[in-house]
Protein backbone atom coordinates (compact mmCIF):
# COMPACT_ATOMS: atom_id res chain seq x y z
CA UNK A 1 0.00 0.00 0.00
CA UNK A 2 1.62 3.54 -0.86
CA UNK A 3 1.52 5.88 1.95
CA UNK A 4 2.44 9.81 1.76
CA UNK A 5 0.95 12.09 -0.80
CA UNK A 6 2.56 14.52 -3.13
CA UNK A 7 1.80 18.53 -3.80
CA UNK A 8 -0.78 18.73 -6.90
CA UNK A 9 0.98 18.15 -10.01
CA UNK A 10 -2.89 18.86 -11.91
CA UNK A 11 -1.62 22.07 -12.79
CA UNK A 12 0.93 20.89 -15.64
CA UNK A 13 -1.41 19.15 -17.40
CA UNK A 14 -4.89 20.74 -18.33
CA UNK A 15 -7.99 19.35 -18.42
CA UNK A 16 -7.52 19.95 -22.72
CA UNK A 17 -4.26 18.19 -22.99
CA UNK A 18 -5.50 15.01 -20.74
CA UNK A 19 -8.01 14.40 -23.50
CA UNK A 20 -6.04 15.59 -26.38
CA UNK A 21 -3.74 12.59 -25.15
CA UNK A 22 -7.06 9.97 -24.36
CA UNK A 23 -7.84 11.12 -27.85
CA UNK A 24 -4.29 9.70 -29.20
CA UNK A 25 -3.70 6.76 -26.98
CA UNK A 26 -5.09 3.93 -29.56
CA UNK A 27 -3.37 5.50 -32.04
CA UNK A 28 -0.13 6.62 -30.59
CA UNK A 29 2.46 3.74 -31.86
CA UNK A 30 1.45 4.10 -35.18
CA UNK A 31 2.16 7.71 -34.96
CA UNK A 32 5.59 7.88 -33.32
CA UNK A 33 6.51 4.87 -36.16
CA UNK A 34 5.59 7.18 -38.80
CA UNK A 35 7.10 10.24 -37.12
CA UNK A 36 10.69 8.04 -37.04
CA UNK A 37 10.78 6.78 -40.17
CA UNK A 38 13.58 8.48 -41.13
CA UNK A 39 15.67 6.70 -38.42
CA UNK A 40 14.59 3.09 -39.91
CA UNK A 41 14.12 1.76 -36.32
CA UNK A 42 10.53 1.16 -34.64
CA UNK A 43 9.23 2.60 -31.27
CA UNK A 44 11.17 -0.21 -29.32
CA UNK A 45 14.06 0.51 -30.44
CA UNK A 46 13.88 3.62 -28.70
CA UNK A 47 12.67 2.48 -25.93
CA UNK A 48 15.08 -0.50 -25.68
CA UNK A 49 17.71 2.29 -26.04
CA UNK A 50 16.37 4.43 -22.70
CA UNK A 51 16.50 0.72 -21.11
CA UNK A 52 19.81 0.27 -21.23
CA UNK A 53 21.02 4.06 -20.40
CA UNK A 54 19.03 3.28 -16.85
CA UNK A 55 20.62 -0.13 -16.55
CA UNK A 56 24.08 1.38 -16.88
CA UNK A 57 22.92 5.02 -15.06
CA UNK A 58 21.19 2.45 -12.02
CA UNK A 59 22.96 -0.34 -12.19
CA UNK A 60 21.20 -4.06 -13.10
CA UNK A 61 21.33 -4.80 -8.77
CA UNK A 62 19.58 -1.76 -8.69
CA UNK A 63 16.52 -2.29 -6.12
CA UNK A 64 14.56 0.86 -4.87
CA UNK A 65 11.65 1.65 -6.59
CA UNK A 66 11.53 3.66 -10.11
CA UNK A 67 8.43 5.67 -11.31
CA UNK A 68 8.04 6.13 -15.25
CA UNK A 69 6.62 9.75 -14.88
CA UNK A 70 4.36 10.32 -18.25
CA UNK A 71 4.52 6.77 -18.80
CA UNK A 72 1.70 7.09 -21.70
CA UNK A 73 1.06 3.56 -22.97
CA UNK A 74 3.92 1.99 -21.43
CA UNK A 75 6.73 1.57 -23.96
CA UNK A 76 9.36 2.09 -21.57
CA UNK A 77 7.46 0.95 -18.51
CA UNK A 78 7.40 -2.19 -19.88
CA UNK A 79 11.08 -2.85 -20.27
CA UNK A 80 11.76 -1.39 -17.21
CA UNK A 81 10.13 -4.39 -14.95
CA UNK A 82 12.48 -6.72 -16.90
CA UNK A 83 15.35 -4.59 -15.02
CA UNK A 84 13.88 -3.28 -11.91
CA UNK A 85 11.61 -5.31 -9.67
CA UNK A 86 10.06 -2.22 -8.50
CA UNK A 87 8.46 -0.14 -11.15
CA UNK A 88 5.19 2.62 -11.25
CA UNK A 89 3.63 4.31 -14.25
CA UNK A 90 1.68 7.38 -13.51
CA UNK A 91 0.23 9.72 -16.71
CA UNK A 92 -2.83 11.71 -16.79
CA UNK A 93 -4.54 10.28 -19.61
CA UNK A 94 -6.96 7.71 -18.33
CA UNK A 95 -6.88 6.00 -21.70
CA UNK A 96 -2.92 5.66 -21.42
CA UNK A 97 -2.48 4.38 -18.60
CA UNK A 98 -4.82 1.40 -18.84
CA UNK A 99 -3.29 0.50 -22.14
CA UNK A 100 0.14 0.57 -20.34
CA UNK A 101 -1.32 -1.97 -17.60
CA UNK A 102 -2.07 -4.30 -20.42
CA UNK A 103 1.39 -4.14 -21.88
CA UNK A 104 3.14 -4.17 -18.71
CA UNK A 105 0.72 -5.93 -15.59
CA UNK A 106 4.20 -6.15 -13.66
CA UNK A 107 4.27 -2.79 -13.11
CA UNK A 108 1.34 -0.72 -11.05
CA UNK A 109 0.17 2.36 -12.88
CA UNK A 110 -2.10 5.35 -11.72
CA UNK A 111 -3.94 8.61 -13.30
CA UNK A 112 -4.26 10.30 -10.89
CA UNK A 113 -0.93 12.25 -9.16
CA UNK A 114 -2.14 12.89 -5.66
CA UNK A 115 -1.92 8.97 -4.39
CA UNK A 116 1.75 9.00 -5.94
CA UNK A 117 4.04 9.03 -2.56
CA UNK A 118 6.57 11.44 -1.42
CA UNK A 119 10.12 10.48 -0.16
CA UNK A 120 9.54 6.79 -1.70
CA UNK A 121 11.25 6.53 -5.58
CA UNK A 122 14.68 5.57 -5.80
CA UNK A 123 14.62 6.64 -9.63
CA UNK A 124 11.81 8.84 -11.51
CA UNK A 125 12.41 8.81 -15.20
CA UNK A 126 11.27 11.73 -17.36
CA UNK A 127 11.30 10.32 -20.97
CA UNK A 128 10.20 12.81 -23.64
CA UNK A 129 7.99 14.63 -21.01
CA UNK A 130 9.13 17.68 -20.23
CA UNK A 131 8.75 19.23 -23.94
CA UNK A 132 4.31 18.82 -23.90
CA UNK A 133 4.63 20.65 -20.98
CA UNK A 134 4.49 24.61 -21.10
CA UNK A 135 7.63 26.42 -19.84
CA UNK A 136 6.43 28.45 -17.21
CA UNK A 137 4.68 25.06 -15.58
CA UNK A 138 8.35 23.01 -15.53
CA UNK A 139 9.71 24.82 -12.56
CA UNK A 140 6.82 23.86 -10.83
CA UNK A 141 6.13 20.40 -12.07
CA UNK A 142 9.81 19.39 -11.83
CA UNK A 143 9.81 20.58 -7.89
CA UNK A 144 6.63 18.09 -7.49
CA UNK A 145 8.53 15.14 -8.73
CA UNK A 146 11.74 16.23 -6.97
CA UNK A 147 9.05 15.89 -3.83
CA UNK A 148 8.37 12.16 -4.60
CA UNK A 149 12.27 11.28 -4.81
CA UNK A 150 13.90 9.67 -1.82
CA UNK A 151 16.86 11.21 -0.27
CA UNK A 152 19.53 10.26 -2.93
CA UNK A 153 16.97 9.31 -5.57
CA UNK A 154 17.75 10.35 -9.12
CA UNK A 155 15.81 12.24 -11.82
CA UNK A 156 16.12 10.42 -14.73
CA UNK A 157 15.56 13.04 -18.14
CA UNK A 158 15.54 12.39 -21.70
CA UNK A 159 14.68 14.92 -24.05
CA UNK A 160 14.91 15.56 -27.67
CA UNK A 161 17.63 17.45 -29.30
CA UNK A 162 16.84 20.52 -30.73
CA UNK A 163 20.25 21.30 -32.04
CA UNK A 164 19.50 17.98 -34.74
CA UNK A 165 18.10 19.12 -37.28
CA UNK A 166 16.46 15.13 -38.25
CA UNK A 167 14.75 15.32 -34.39
CA UNK A 168 13.35 18.78 -35.24
CA UNK A 169 11.62 17.43 -38.45
CA UNK A 170 10.63 13.95 -36.56
CA UNK A 171 8.85 16.48 -33.89
CA UNK A 172 7.36 18.76 -36.55
CA UNK A 173 5.66 16.16 -38.34
CA UNK A 174 4.39 14.12 -35.19
CA UNK A 175 0.71 15.26 -34.62
CA UNK A 176 0.71 14.87 -30.59
CA UNK A 177 3.87 17.07 -31.21
CA UNK A 178 2.05 19.72 -32.32
CA UNK A 179 2.09 21.83 -29.42
CA UNK A 180 5.79 20.50 -28.09
CA UNK A 181 8.61 23.19 -26.98
CA UNK A 182 11.77 21.68 -27.35
CA UNK A 183 14.51 22.47 -24.31
CA UNK A 184 17.92 23.08 -25.51
CA UNK A 185 19.87 21.01 -23.38
CA UNK A 186 21.52 24.17 -21.62
CA UNK A 187 17.68 24.57 -20.66
CA UNK A 188 17.69 21.17 -19.38
CA UNK A 189 20.66 21.07 -16.95
CA UNK A 190 19.26 24.88 -15.80
CA UNK A 191 15.96 23.53 -15.10
CA UNK A 192 17.56 20.29 -12.96
CA UNK A 193 19.81 22.31 -10.58
CA UNK A 194 16.64 25.07 -10.01
CA UNK A 195 14.58 22.29 -8.71
CA UNK A 196 17.22 21.68 -6.23
CA UNK A 197 18.63 18.48 -7.30
CA UNK A 198 22.80 17.79 -7.50
CA UNK A 199 25.31 16.57 -9.33
CA UNK A 200 23.65 17.68 -12.54
CA UNK A 201 25.17 15.64 -15.80
CA UNK A 202 23.96 15.32 -19.38
CA UNK A 203 24.73 13.31 -22.42
CA UNK A 204 23.90 13.05 -25.81
CA UNK A 205 22.30 10.05 -26.94
CA UNK A 206 21.25 8.25 -30.34
CA UNK A 207 23.70 9.33 -32.88
CA UNK A 208 23.12 7.03 -35.36
CA UNK A 209 19.88 5.56 -37.71
CA UNK A 210 19.35 2.00 -38.79
CA UNK A 211 21.38 2.11 -42.12
CA UNK A 212 25.09 3.28 -39.77
CA UNK A 213 23.90 0.64 -37.12
CA UNK A 214 27.33 -0.53 -37.47
CA UNK A 215 28.73 2.39 -35.92
CA UNK A 216 26.45 2.66 -32.86
CA UNK A 217 28.96 0.93 -30.31
CA UNK A 218 30.82 4.46 -31.01
CA UNK A 219 28.01 6.34 -29.33
CA UNK A 220 29.43 6.25 -25.65
CA UNK A 221 32.21 7.93 -27.02
CA UNK A 222 30.22 10.41 -28.50
CA UNK A 223 28.18 11.55 -25.28
CA UNK A 224 29.97 14.86 -25.09
CA UNK A 225 29.14 15.47 -28.78
CA UNK A 226 26.25 18.08 -28.89
CA UNK A 227 24.83 16.44 -32.39
CA UNK A 228 22.89 13.37 -30.57
CA UNK A 229 18.76 13.34 -31.67
CA UNK A 230 17.79 13.14 -27.81
CA UNK A 231 19.77 13.84 -24.19
CA UNK A 232 19.70 12.19 -21.32
CA UNK A 233 20.23 14.43 -18.07
CA UNK A 234 20.14 12.95 -14.86
CA UNK A 235 20.39 14.71 -11.18
CA UNK A 236 20.19 13.30 -7.51
CA UNK A 237 18.20 14.69 -4.33
CA UNK A 238 20.17 15.81 -1.51
CA UNK A 239 19.99 13.60 1.47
Amino acid sequence: MIHGQAPTMAHSFDPQQDAEFDQYAASYESMHAESIAVSGEDTGYFASYKQRVLERLLGKGFDRPGLDFGCGIGNLTRLLVQSFPIVHGYDPSLKSTLLAKERAPGASFFHQEEVLPRDHYGFVVLANVLHHVPAGERPRLLTAIVSLLAPGGRLVVFEHNPLNPFTRRAVASCPFDEKAELLYPWQVRRRLRQAGLQDVQLNYIVFFPRALSFARPLEQGLRHVPLGAQVCAWAIKPF
